[in-house]
């Protein structure tokens, strides 16, 4: 089994019904850590040896985040900035990422349809997460297809419980190593 890493970001998280209830899943499933960036760091002051330390003693990561203006909090963008280091996890002797999996949990306000060519937003969740894929390429890492909750503000207890499952299948997935992939490891 493949031990898993929710690397979690959301500046309001007692606001957040969804983000809530899929914290709790994932920190009920044996493999997977829940590493929370704003209760580490709610001063930005990212431990950055402590982070590469988390994600080598992991097989994929997961950056579970809203989707804030078709991207992420600002606090992961400073993390990824920080942690992906050169020469650590990238370019000469940059390989200690090599082979895991990266992947995302998003929880978008926005109905799926809007995620669409013909949609109100005009790209879909892929285009818009392609920055992630091609940050994982750079890091020899595998992409994962994500998770996404669309209408997040407007589920109701059944549909969240429905999300709820259908999170805890997929990070299964990725502890499994059955997780559909949008990405091969490229190296």
């Amino acid at each position: 089994m493949a031990k898993v890493l929710v690397v979690f970001a959301h500046p309001a998280f007692q606001r957040s019904r969804v983000n809530r209830a899929l914290v709790k899943v994932a920190e009920s499933i044996e493999d997977v850590t829940v590493h929370d960036l704003y209760e580490t760091y709610p001063d930005f002051l990212i431990d950055v040896r402590d982070e590469q330390k988390l994600m080598e003693e992991h097989d994929a990561v997961v950056i579970q985040h809203p989707f804030f203006w078709y991207s992420s909090p600002a606090l992961v963008k400073e993390w990824l900035d920080l942690v992906l280091e050169y020469r650590w996890a990238y370019g000469e002797g940059g390989d200690r990422l090599k082979g895991k999996i990266l992947a995302q949990a998003i929880s978008a306000g926005g109905p799926e349809d809007a995620y669409r060519r013909e949609g109100s937003n005009f790209f879909t969740v892929r285009e818009l997460l392609a920055p992630y894929e091609q940050t994982a390429r750079l890091c020899g890492m595998g992409y994962a297809q994500a998770f996404t909750v669309h209408g997040a503000n407007d589920l109701n207890p059944a549909a969240l419980a429905e999300c709820s499952q259908r999170y805890a299948s997929w990070l299964s997935a990725l502890c499994d190593g059955s997780a559909p992939l949008w990405l091969d490891s490229p190296l």
